[in-house]
């Protein structure tokens, strides 16, 4: 067998190897993604052979074709990851590689670091560092001033009549590393592959949700005990009170025609007396399909009022996607291939066991893919007609991947601002594809996640493991799921549940009612007790609030503390810290000034009792770096919820009393006064 010849072999690996860039998903399959405003680590493992220095740079190209370069850090120790921050503030598609190289400054100045002040081949490292300001002088990519800079160094560098200590110096002044820094002497470039960052509008991963039945808003209750459905007329008198509440996005159920057929009762009993509505999700019947409206709700160009009048109190409106339909849906004459026929001649109905749902057929996606694209993409491109922008997806996790990733790449060609909302409590590895395959947003397990220790895994692994593609939004409650930490934890659950929700996740989301305290369950469930998904439920929140019955206040409160502070804004930024006790969850999210509009640093920091039912007293230990300052620092926090202010450092005690308020909301203070005396000692307890 002859011999390979050396020029026919092409090594992968670079002459500086580059491994594991990030972000990056399943390997470069599919964009990482991030939203207008989001602030995204990039890096890489970066290393070489031997001891000499290594560095990295990030070099981004924006949707314009407009081009950056940022310098890459070492974060930890001896795992050879370089990493930098970005801020993407416009929507698109962004490119970026990895460029990384021999640092030749770095390897002489630790050299000589060591062997001048020894007094070991000093005459030899200064010749080197001439050298080096020599080869960086003649280099015309640097500003002027630091070419004249080295010119006049490598001169120095050579003069060995002047003392040793006052050369090194002179090679290691703050100017001289600021401009290597900007522009590292460096030799072996070695680059990555382009890499895409799908960038797409800030309410893809930033925002509040508020869902409501409009057949309930507004619903009258009759003399004779039965109740005459709300119309988008009655819903609109709803508005201003939610945008009030300060949520941006209202999200409806099914709003279309409901079947006849096999109809549910009162909490998904098979009993249906005259009157019952139905489920909205039995989309369909005499009335029209998923392009039609209910007739007791109004018509499509009501719809289109009552958008228009969300819009105006600044709500954007979700409407639900449900790909299935009642027994009476004219699909089921007109398409019955896409239905699954059983042996016995009858169509198969939606089952998860032990649940059954007599109302819905689901659709058969391998009878004819092509045509049932063709009516998906027809019904988004209707309501997006109307103005809808936003749609949340029923049960995305029962239809097949590919169907997702072609209509939403091909919705999302034409319209790029619309999102899509999975809802989809399912395997992780399904759940985290539908995100991959194009699912902006997706529902979570938040709602399972209760204890300290499982919150803490939760939210570090949202923030730091599948953030590249997976965005979280975190729903206090559905019409589905009252979680028994709900059912018996009364309001202090409620209001620890929504505090760690709008503080852990940028979107999060709450359904009707949750302000009211709701928490009767039907007995054996997860589901609250006349469950409004198959009745109508009039609520008077007005009476509620007057009557202190309300968390529609405090609801309120974290809005507006997230719409006040960047920091809540993103994502990847949450960093979990230590406490004493098994109940105190801390987390800190933080952003430096220079990614702020107002150009200044923003921090907070959450110290949640997760006992509903206790006074817990423990201290908190925190990493004072993750939010942006030094170790050993004394600081102000503000809390946001009660305006107490404390003196904090690393160690700090705390007392949260579960039936005063459960939560602190802190704000760090980096003003110049930060130690102001007048802080009230850490060991005060807030109101």
């Amino acid at each position: 067998m002859k011999p390979v010849a050396a020029a026919a072999f092409e090594p992968i690996i670079g002459r500086i190897p580059i491994v594991d860039v990030f972000p990056e998903v399943s390997g470069g399959r599919w964009p990482a993604k991030a939203y207008a405003g989001e602030v995204v680590p990039f890096g890489a493992t970066i290393f070489r052979e031997g001891h000499d220095a290594v560095g990295g740079r990030v070099e981004l190209v924006d949707p314009t074709g407009a081009s950056s370069s940022y310098g890459l850090r070492m974060i930890g120790t001896g795992i050879d990851r370089f990493q930098r921050l970005a801020h993407l503030p416009t929507q698109g598609t962004w490119r970026f590689r990895i460029r990384a190289f021999s640092d030749d400054f770095a390897t002489w100045q630790h050299n000589a670091a060591i062997k001048v002040p020894a007094g070991i081949d000093v005459d030899l490292m200064f010749l080197i560092a001439s050298e080096l300001f020599v080869r960086a002088g003649a280099e015309a990519a640097r500003p002027a001033a630091d070419r004249a800079l080295f010119d006049d160094l490598a001169l120095l560098m050579a003069d060995a009549t002047l003392p040793a200590e006052d050369r090194l110096a002179a090679a290691t002044a703050p100017t001289v590393l600021d401009a290597v820094e900007r522009f590292p002497i460096a030799s072996l470039d070695t680059f990555s592959e382009w890499h895409d960052v799908k960038v797409e509008r800030q309410r893809a991963g930033y925002g509040a949700w508020y869902e409501f039945f409009p057949r309930s808003v507004g619903a009258v209750q009759n003399a004779d005990g039965t109740i005459t459905s709300g119309t988008f007329r009655t819903a609109a008198r709803r508005l201003p009170s939610v945008a009030a509440m300060g949520f941006d996005v209202l999200y409806l159920p099914p709003i279309h025609p409901i079947g006849e057929a096999f109809r549910k009762g009162p909490n998904n009993t098979l009993t249906v007396e005259p009157g019952d509505p139905g489920s909205p999700w039995a989309i369909g019947g005499a009335a029209g399909g998923h392009d039609a409206v209910h007739p007791d709700l109004g018509t499509v160009a009501q719809f289109k009022i009552f958008r228009e009048a969300a819009q105006k109190v600044g709500l954007e409106i979700a409407l639900d996607f449900a790909l299935q339909a009642s027994p009476d849906h004219p699909w089921v004459t007109t398409h019955p291939e896409w239905f699954t026929t059983l042996p016995d001649g009858s169509i198969a109905y939606a089952e998860n066991p032990p649940k059954k749902y007599q109302d819905i057929y689901p659709i058969n996606f391998d009878n004819d893919p092509a045509g049932i694209r063709a009516e998906a993409l027809r019904l988004l491109k209707f309501w997006i007609a109307t103005g809808v922008k936003i749609f949340r997806v029923d049960n995305p996790h029962t239809k097949p991947l590919d169907f997702w990733e072609y209509v939403i790449t091909t919705i999302n060609a034409e319209y790029p601002d619309v999102i899509f909302l999975a809802e989809a409590f399912t395997r992780p590895a399904l759940m985290q594809t539908l995100a991959k395959v194009g699912f902006q947003q997706s529902y979570t397990y938040f709602t399972w996640r209760n204890t300290k220790e499982e919150l803490e895994e939760f939210l570090d692994g949202l923030a730091h493991e599948t953030a590249a593609f997976f965005r979280p939004n975190l729903f206090v409650n559905t019409p589905d799921i009252l979680h028994a930490y709900l059912q018996f934890g009364g309001r202090p659950a409620y209001k620890i549940r929504a505090a760690i929700a709008a503080t852990g996740s940028p979107s999060w989301g709450v359904y009707s009612g949750y302000e009211l305290i709701e928490n009767v369950a039907r007995p054996g469930s997860e589901e609250n007790i006349d469950n409004e998904k198959y009745q109508l439920k009039p609520r008077d929140f007005a009476a509620a609030e007057a009557a202190d019955a309300s968390i529609a206040p405090y609801i309120t409160q974290l809005n507006q503390i997230r719409r006040e502070h960047p920091a809540l804004q993103q994502l990847r930024n949450l960093d979990i810290h230590a406490s004493d006790d098994d109940s105190i969850l801390v987390y800190s999210k933080y952003i430096a000034g220079s990614f702020t509009e107002s150009g200044e640093d923003d921090g907070i920091i959450v110290v949640a009792n997760v006992d509903p039912w206790s006074v817990r007293e423990t201290t908190v230990r925190l990493d004072v770096t993750k939010f942006g300052l030094d170790p050993g620092a004394q600081f102000r926090v503000t809390d946001l919820i009660t305006g107490v202010t404390w003196l904090w450092g690393a160690d700090n005690y705390v007392r949260l009393n579960a039936f005063g308020e459960p939560v602190h909301i802190l704000r760090v203070h980096y003003e110049p006064d930060a130690l102001d005396a007048r802080a009230e000692p850490a060991t005060d307890e807030a109101p």
